[in-house]
């Protein structure tokens, strides 16, 4: 009861106008991100679909699937999405002395780990929806795997 009265004050008066414009700064880099995450999934979904295209096997359609399926983990692929959020160092060090924001590597850390959840799900979605050895017709299969990852993406 004691403390409560000055530290609403505080917050009120030293944090809370300033929150709003926190927010706007800190999630710049972090839609930057998720926006990068989105466009190598896309990418990467269109390079099966030119593949299949050009070769109509189903075997190596099958293996492109599988290799998808690794995305979330192939740290070189991820990379780009990574950097985006790195931003967040800059702009968290300004927090830091206004603020005694702390942890910093802890913020970025877990925004990056939020994106490779974030392209496991959409994997594992586009997976779940199109399963190439369920492919009757191989000439709808490219269609089929562009509406799978419309649906994904949206």
């Amino acid at each position: 009861a004691t403390v409560s009265e000055p530290a609403q004050k505080c917050c009120t008066e030293n944090i809370q106008p300033f929150l709003a414009s926190i927010l706007e700064e800190l999630m710049g880099p972090v839609s930057s991100g998720f926006t990068e995450v989105r466009s190598l999934f896309d990418k990467e979904v269109n390079e099966i679909i030119q593949d299949f295209q050009k070769t109509n096997d189903i075997t190596k359609l099958k293996e492109n699937v599988n290799q998808l399926m690794n995305l979330p983990f192939n740290s070189g692929k991820m990379e780009p999405c990574y950097l985006k959020v790195n931003l967040l160092q800059e702009l968290l060090q300004d927090l830091k002395s206004r603020f005694k924001v702390y942890h910093i590597d802890f913020v970025i850390q877990r925004t990056q780990n939020f994106m490779q959840e974030l392209m496991e799900n959409a994997v594992y979605t586009f997976e779940q929806l199109f399963s190439p050895s369920r492919q009757a017709d191989s000439a709808k299969v490219a269609t089929t795997i562009e509406k799978v990852k419309l649906r994904v993406l949206k």
